[in-house]
């Protein structure tokens, strides 16, 4: 047993509403540059819908993930090293501009200098590209709110199959959102697709990195993830991705997706994990069986075995304490209601979704029944507006017995808790029909309806011994280059690939104390570092003061 660290997220989706906040938010802080305009390193799907880029899922074409060969062992799909060799000047195997969104602004100009006339002016779109005019024909988000689109869903790869079970009607059809990240895998298949070696796992807690040092812009990193969350920045010639917001994370602040969620439907914790059992667990000849062997990789930091391999393996104690009380653990393999996206890629991804109930208690009610009974739900599961076998495509490589036995736990945590909030006797024999006891299904109740802050983020800070090794790290972001958000130092006398780097600075707790304590916004600025230069990065506001160029110049007294 060799125990390690991995950070991970856990995503409600019955409380996603696709505000987009959370992209919004990412994108402000981490791809507000050059070079970047169509990354969104957190974008929110909708479903049945094409996805981020376009049909990304369909690994026939895009030849993402892991294969297990014939002999039983993996191999990258896209080919190994030869394939590689042969492709490297020019990777076939690459979405286009069109598959992810030619990105745009608006003539603003127009719309707010246009003379007094006759019709309203108009702000016409504005590629970002070419800067010439445009038609707006896609974007990241094209499939919001456009659930049963026959145009959009039927190319919708997951509806592969299934196809007799959705009816594409509008008043038939169904629609729930899917917030997505860099999963963060276990067995990444971005890094080993890397002929530089410039995507790495950090050791320390699992977050995959880009070195921008050893970065070559090979492009076989967006090839090799599944995902298709891995980006090229055609200004710098370097590959970017999620962080996991590291620098925050560091110091025990959530992701900037996570803190800016309007549903609160991100939970965040540490889990350990038997390092030496995952090639075996990624290598399950049986994807039905992917689900379940994952989850079995996944370790009791309660055991008091676990704890002292742990402690062997240089993890500290307070970690071990964090994942004992980690919200990404109780939900995966306490309460077993979260489940991994696509585990048939084999990269064992570390970001894992709770499926959405809400649509069965509408259908149940619009029947004229007791939406909450446990009869009614239990029966109306099968009939589920959504398709359990939609679900299934999307988290358990296709088997629905998981999909619905997690279903079923929520809809006897509604019934079960329904009598209690009700004043009456709680019904044990709910609880019992899912596998649980009443203490148990109440605390679930409480993580996923009712958790403070500091129970959907146990995120443990990293230790002072590690300061010098991290601090090394944070020069490897892709965002240490004036302009970055929260950075600080000058490129170079060659542009924005040049120079120095700088160590990340962005949201740490040192920061934040400052800022807190401060009677102005010069309180945390060092000597002769003027942190207002440039663009304000409005996450990193509190309110006090005016930085330069937030506001507009006030005129003066004699021209009011």
């Amino acid at each position: 047993m060799r125990v390690m660290a991995q950070m991970a997220m856990v995503m409600n989706l019955d409380k996603c509403i696709g505000c987009h906040t959370c992209s919004v938010t990412c994108k402000q802080a981490w791809t507000n540059r050059s070079g970047v305009e169509y990354v969104w390193f957190n974008n929110v799907e909708t479903r049945p819908g094409l996805g981020y880029p376009r049909t990304y899922e369909d690994q026939e074409t895009w030849q993402g993930g892991w294969v297990l060969g014939r002999n039983g062992r993996l191999a990258l799909r896209a080919g190994g090293r030869w394939k590689k060799l042969a492709n490297i000047f020019s990777n076939p195997k690459l979405p286009s501009i069109e598959d992810y969104y030619e990105p745009w602004t608006y003539d603003y100009e127009t719309l707010l200098n246009a003379p007094a006339q006759q019709h309203f002016p108009v702000a016409r779109p504005i590629s970002l590209i070419t800067g010439k005019p445009m038609n707006v024909s896609w974007s990241a988000n094209w499939d919001d709110n456009l659930g049963g689109s026959h145009d959009n869903a039927q190319r919708d790869v997951m509806l592969k199959g299934i196809t007799d079970k959705v009816v594409m009607e509008f008043e038939k059809t169904f629609m729930f959102y899917l917030p997505r990240i860099c999963e963060h895998c276990l067995n990444p298949s971005c890094a080993a697709s890397c002929p530089s070696g410039a995507i790495y796992k950090r050791s320390e807690d699992g977050i995959v990195l880009v070195d921008q040092d050893k970065c070559r812009g090979w492009r076989m990193c967006v090839s090799g993830c599944p995902y298709k969350k891995v980006y090229f920045n055609h200004r710098t010639g370097k590959a970017e991705k999620c962080t996991f917001c590291y620098p925050r994370v560091e110091v025990g602040i959530p992701t900037v997706c996570s803190e800016t969620c309007v549903g609160r439907l991100r939970y965040l914790g540490l889990v350990l994990y038997d390092a030496d059992r995952v090639l075996e667990a990624a290598s399950v000849e049986d994807e039905h069986a992917l689900y379940e062997a994952q989850r079995s990789v996944l370790l009791d930091p309660d055991d008091p075995e676990v704890q002292r391999e742990a402690t062997r393996a240089g993890i500290p104690e307070d970690w071990v304490r964090a994942a004992q009380r980690s919200p990404v653990h109780a939900l995966i393999n306490r309460f077993k209601v979260a489940l991994p996206l696509h585990p048939e890629y084999r990269t064992m991804p570390m970001v894992w979704y709770i499926p959405p109930l809400s649509p069965v208690v509408d259908v149940v009610r619009d029947t004229g029944h007791d939406a909450e009974d446990r009869g009614n739900l239990f029966a109306a599961i099968e009939t589920l507006r959504i398709p359990v076998e939609y679900l299934a495509n999307l988290f358990t490589a296709g088997d629905p017995a998981p999909v619905e036995a997690v279903l079923r736990k929520l809809a006897a945590m509604r019934s079960y808790m329904r009598d209690i909030n009700l004043g009456r006797d709680p019904d044990d024999s709910i609880p019992e029909a899912v596998g649980m006891d009443g203490e148990s299904m109440y605390d679930m109740f409480r993580l996923l309806a009712l958790a403070k802050y500091d129970e959907r983020y146990v995120i443990p800070t990293a230790h002072a011994e590690q300061a010098h090794a991290l601090e090394e790290l944070a020069t490897e972001c892709s965002l240490d280059y004036e302009g970055g958000p929260g950075m600080m130092g000058e490129s170079g006398p060659f542009g924005e690939g040049s120079g120095e780097l700088t160590p990340v600075a962005v949201e740490n707790f040192q920061m934040l104390k400052q800022r807190q304590t401060a009677d102005d916004l010069s309180g945390d600025d060092a000597p002769g570092r003027d942190r207002t230069r440039g663009r304000v990065n409005l996450l990193n506001w509190d309110g006090k003061g005016s930085p330069r160029g937030l506001f507009p110049k006030k005129p003066p007294e004699d021209q009011q």
